[in-house]
Order: C-alpha cells, then structure tokens, then sequence
C-alpha cells in the first residue's frame, strides 16, 4: 500500500517587486490596481535609439536594505533574491529545520545580465584585469539559490530552474515536489529577474513582444483589453517558504495556504509562439495531481502577458483544460500592474495567487477600457474581486518562450 504524500503548507512569503519592497505594501497596492509602468530615468532612448523606453522597476534600492560589502558581491538579481528570501523566512517564523531537511529553489529567465554586460564594458574599456573578481559569482543564474543555500545552511538541494518566464512557477512546483518525495522537509522557493537595461528592452521590442504605448506607459500593460499590443518588462523577486504540513503544524505555524497540485508540460512547437494544446495538460496535470473537480477552481491568477496572441490563447486553453466548467472562475492578470518579470513572474505570481486564498479576494486586472469580447471567462475587471467562503482553489499559470508550461494549483488552509 502506497503511504499517503504529505500535504505542502505555504508558511512565508517575501518579495520587492515593483509594487513594493515587502508583501504588505504588495498586497496593499496590488488591491488598490496601481500602475507601476513608467518613462525610465536616463538617456537610453536618445543614447542607444530604444524604440521602448518604459518598464515597471522595483520601489527600493537594494543597497538601503543589504550591507554595502555583501550587496556588492551579487548582481541586482540576487540582491532582490535575498532580500525577499529574508522577509520570506521571518515571515515563516524562521523554521528550526537540519540542514540535510531543509532546500532552495530559486528560478531565473536570464541571470546575473547586467554583471555580464557591466564587467565586458570594463574588459574593453579598461583591461581584464580590471574585471571585478567576482563576476563568475555574480553572473552565473545559480547565484541567488546558492547564496540564500548557504546563508540558511540547506543542504537538501540546491536548484535553479532555468525556463524562461515559468521559471519562478517551476521553481515552486519543484519544491512542492521535494517535500512530496520526502527529500526534505521545508524549501524555500521562489524567482528573480532584474533585466531593465538597454539590451533586453531592445531584444523584446526588435521581436514586437513589448508595448509601444511610449505616450502613456502608465497603461501600456491592459491584458484583455481590445487595444494591448505587448508586455511590459519589469523586475523583482518573490519567496515563499513551503513545508510539510507535519513539520508546519509540530512548530504551531501560521499556513497561509497549501500547494495542492502542478502541471508542467513542454510544447514542443515554437521557440516564441505559445501552444494551447501544451499549456491546457499542464493546467490539467495540476488539476489531476491536486485531486481536485474543475468546479473547485474559483480563481485564475493568469500568465495574461497582454500580448494579443497569447492572453486569449491561454484562457481557452485554461477552459478546454476544465472542460468547459469555467462559470465560477474569476481571472486575473497581476501583469497589468507589476509589468512582467520574466524568471521572477510565476513565483510573484505564485505570492498573489496565495494571497488572494488567504484573504478570499482577487486583485484586479488594470487598464481594460474595451474588454476583448473574445475573453471566454470572468476578468476581475478595474477592481478587486470577492472570493467564495468555503475551500477553494487558485490556479497560477506561467507560461516560457521554448515552450515551458507551468500550472500550480494552490488551495485554501
């Protein structure tokens, strides 16, 4: 007879973000639907000939929260990583866990970019040997798993999921997994990206990918709405701990919610394109896997980048994964605020989807003025939404280039 797996507790969460510098004043903005996108603060456009010259940046400067020594020795990525893994693992109560029961998996999109680029400025202009000595640290897209390993002495495992914008949600899904396997008992999980810099925005913009809403960036970011005409890049990171609901209720923690499910599929089409057929069995998968009816699903914090190909795509493929059952959802695009973090974005996600459990309400999508009548479900349209009492369960999907499909289902405690 096969022994029951563990339930998997949501115990802490953390962030910075481009709403906020921690979860409450996320939260608190998040319900508020404020617009973070704005005109960037430099010559870039002038400089480099941008043709996008917005983004949604984080609210703090890393180095008013991090020692000047220690945030000198990582890439803004891993500073925003720490810092959310911090608030995380005072937000969880700081777990008494051995190291050998304890992990870290912490996703990115792209890495340490901006030491990669800062350090081959400084190999041409002034000499390798003028390169900072810590640039391998810095750059490699395991750094932030390794630090926050190392500060907190895990030694279950390490890991980097590395797949795109579902690199935060595979990160999510793949510690929900180790505790399930009994590999460890607590893991700290989550993603990171700071890529606001002149070569990913003229990447994005040159595969028509990014808003060109350059008159009013405030509203660039409209998943759903008729006129979207691309994503807007942002930054930040986002922690949650999880744990084993044995482990969570010997300590008396606080469980915001459980990780009931995920779904991970690959599609096997387009480097770029979005597949329907891939993300509906990873939406299906997390179904299966959470044991749940499709009628159980009341929310949808979606990937809904507001790009025009892929925000209606994914819904479709959300209602063929549930069968058509899809009166009782409500949707959600976190997106229209935050603009998209890429690596960090299923695991901020992941943060909202958690949240709106706990506190049975769901953030609104901004920035609709003309909602596409194609949209087959619910958009918490402009305002917040109200959950129903009683369990329930959230689906967060994140959805990478090459075609990585990540679907994890949350449900309440």
């Amino acid at each position: 007879m096969t022994a029951p797996r563990p339930r998997v507790a949501v115990t802490g969460l953390g962030t910075v973000n481009p709403l906020g510098g921690d979860i409450a004043t996320t939260w608190e903005n998040a319900l508020k639907g404020t617009s973070t996108a704005h005109t960037l603060d430099n010559d870039w456009k002038e400089r480099y000939g941008l043709a996008v010259d917005f983004a949604c940046e984080v609210t703090i400067d890393p180095f008013d929260v991090l020692a000047r020594p220690e945030a000198k020795k990582l890439d803004p990525s891993g500073q925003f990583a720490l810092i959310a893994a911090r608030e995380a693992w005072s937000d969880a109560g700081t777990p008494e866990v051995p190291g050998e029961r304890l992990g870290v998996v912490i996703g990115t999109g792209i890495g340490g970019v901006w030491t990669i680029l800062d350090q081959w400025d400084v190999v041409r202009e002034r000499g390798a040997r003028r390169v900072n000595p810590f640039t391998v640290p810095m750059l490699m897209a395991n750094s932030s798993s390794a630090h926050i390993e190392i500060e907190l002495g895990a030694k279950a495992g390490a890991h980097t999921p590395v797949s795109a914008c579902a690199s935060g949600a595979e990160a999510v899904a793949q510690g929900f997994d180790m505790i399930r396997s009994g590999r460890a008992d607590v893991v700290v999980v989550g993603g990171t990206e700071s890529c606001v810099h002149p070569l990913p925005l003229a990447g994005f913009a040159n595969i028509r990918a990014l808003s060109t809403r350059t008159d009013d960036p405030e509203h660039a970011s409209r998943p759903y709405d008729t006129d979207r005409d691309g994503f807007v890049l942002g930054e930040g990171a986002a922690v949650l701990v999880l744990e084993s609901e044995e482990h969570a209720a010997a300590r008396g923690a606080r469980v915001y919610a459980y990780v009931a499910g995920r779904g991970m599929a690959s599609d096997a089409h387009h480097i770029s394109a979005p597949s329907a057929e891939g993300q509906a069995r990873a939406v299906r998968e997390a179904l299966e896997d959470a044991g749940l009816e499709a009628a159980d699903v009341k929310h949808v914090n979606a990937h809904g980048t507001s790009t025009p190909l892929g925000d209606i795509g994914e819904l479709n493929a959300v209602s063929q994964a549930l069968g058509g059952v899809t009166d009782q959802l409500v949707v959600t695009s976190t997106k229209s605020m935050t603009g998209h973090l890429l690596g960090g974005a299923g695991a901020l996600e992941s943060v909202f989807s958690v949240l709106a459990a706990h506190h049975r309400i769901a953030p609104p999508t901004i920035n609709i003025e003309n909602l596409d009548p194609e949209t087959p479900m619910r958009i918490a349209q402009n305002a917040p939404a109200e959950l129903p009492s009683g369990d329930l369960a959230v689906l967060n999907n994140a959805f990478g280039f090459g075609g990585h499909d990540v679907a994890v289902m949350f449900t309440s405690a």
